[in-house]
């Protein structure tokens, strides 16, 4: 067996400035997240506001899902992801603006609130897009034969720059206020979208260009429906964020449980991100080829077991640590889920896959902040966390024992049939 590079993917210049692009696209996404949150509780005390962000951005992204996968596969993906990024700085400018003392003088509470439920439900439309047009942007810089090295240094990433915008969100409102945090929000993607330019146009390689619309989404469906591994690793990734997830309630234990303040809410963000980016590095050295279905299985069990333990801990490092092993497991998951939907994704189908993949597990995230907000809502945010880590428990015993097929799946004949291509 040949050895394996682990900076394959790096050694590909294209791939170092898309990283480079998403380092500060994520990183500002990130910030921005964490500021609202903030922003949005202290004006309103109410869990439910935070509910109600998760759904202005669910509801888009998750209907939008599949006709944006359509869309990515029938245009060129460089300026597509342009005109994303070009969007997305709007709404950061917005709501920097939202922000500011003339507005927050001027503007009812309500009035300014309504309007930063609006940018974030046009956020969730242009959401739906950025996984689709990333996910098969990806695939045309870099050969098939390193697609799961490269899958594993984009997602890696994607986390470090999550959990230094989380970090860096919480310092900031701290340091310089919320309008200034917001405002180098947008100065971080005005720079993605300048270092977008630096990347090459891309063949389209879909050959049913002008495919009617209803058919090449059920196309993309049926896909997915039928390949029980992408079905069985979406499913439980879908069914743990959504009922494991506690990132939209952060706050509430910040401020109420916990009692950290901004800098405290920072590092629990960041702390679930940086047990990730580990766990990611590693992965780069020590494939996760082998008995790939049952590490997927284990890494969301231990997941759902740190909710459990962050839920009932009141003292904060040890709320910390459990954050840091809920983000290590899930690091885990995310490598292994994008590894098997880089292998067993035809290239044509790319956008496709990877929307009902966002309408799966990127939706799941929205959808999961209304679930914890509610939650938190009627039964108090620690029962909310609880609760929510007992669920994925259970999730995973039953598609474990259902899903065979996934339980079962091993990836080490795919990785090795691609280092033979090219």
């Amino acid at each position: 067996m040949a050895k394996t590079d682990p900076y394959a993917a790096l050694r590909i210049k294209e791939f170092n400035i898309f990283l480079l692009l998403r380092l500060f696209l994520v990183f500002g996404w990130s910030m921005q997240f964490i500021v609202i949150e903030w922003q949005v509780y202290s004006l309103t005390k109410d869990p439910w506001s935070l509910a109600l962000i998760g759904a202005c951005e669910f509801i888009p992204a998750f209907f939008m899902a599949p006709f944006s996968g359509h869309i990515v596969d029938q245009k060129e993906k460089r300026n597509l992801l342009a005109v994303c990024i070009a969007a997305f700085s709007l709404i950061s400018l917005g709501l920097f603006l939202l922000t500011t003392n003339m507005v927050i003088t001027t503007w009812s509470t309500n009035y300014i609130l309504y309007s930063i439920y609006a940018l974030v439900f046009f956020g969730g439309f242009l959401r739906s897009f950025f996984g689709p047009v990333i996910f098969s942007l990806i695939a045309l810089i870099v050969p098939k034969n390193i697609h799961p090295n490269a899958a594993t240094w984009s997602t890696s990433t994607w986390k470090t720059a999550a959990v230094l915008g989380a970090l860096f969100g919480g310092f900031f409102i701290s340091w310089m206020g919320v309008p200034n945090t917001l405002c180098v929000v947008f100065i971080l993607v005005v720079i993605a979208f300048l270092l977008t330019f630096l990347i090459k146009r891309k063949p389209i390689l879909n050959k049913k260009i002008g495919e009617p619309v209803k058919e090449s989404l059920k196309a993309g469906i049926l896909f997915v429906f039928h390949n029980k591994a992408i079905l069985g690793a979406l499913s439980l990734d879908m069914i743990a964020v959504l009922f494991g997830g506690t990132v939209a309630i952060l706050v509430i234990f910040a401020q109420d449980v916990l009692k950290v303040g901004s800098q405290g809410l920072g590092i629990l963000n960041a702390s679930i991100s940086f047990g990730s980016i580990i766990t990611m590095f590693v992965t780069t050295y020590i494939p996760i080829s082998k008995n790939t279905g049952k590490k997927l299985l284990v890494s969301i069990f231990i997941f759902g077991l740190s909710m459990i333990g962050f839920g009932l801990s009141s003292v904060f490092w040890v709320s910390v640590l459990m954050l840091f092993i809920s983000g290590a497991a899930d690091g885990i998951s995310m490598v292994i889920r994008q590894t098997i939907l880089q292998l067993k994704t035809p290239d044509e189908m790319r956008g496709r896959v990877s929307s009902v993949n966002s309408m799966f597990v990127g939706s799941s995230n929205e959808l999961g902040a209304v679930e914890s907000g509610v939650a938190a809502k009627l039964m108090g945010p620690v029962a909310a966390v609880v609760f929510g880590g007992i669920m994925t428990l259970i999730t995973v015993i039953a598609i474990g024992i259902k899903n065979p097929v996934l339980r079962d799946l091993d990836l080490t004949a795919d990785i090795e049939e691609n280092k033979t291509l090219l």
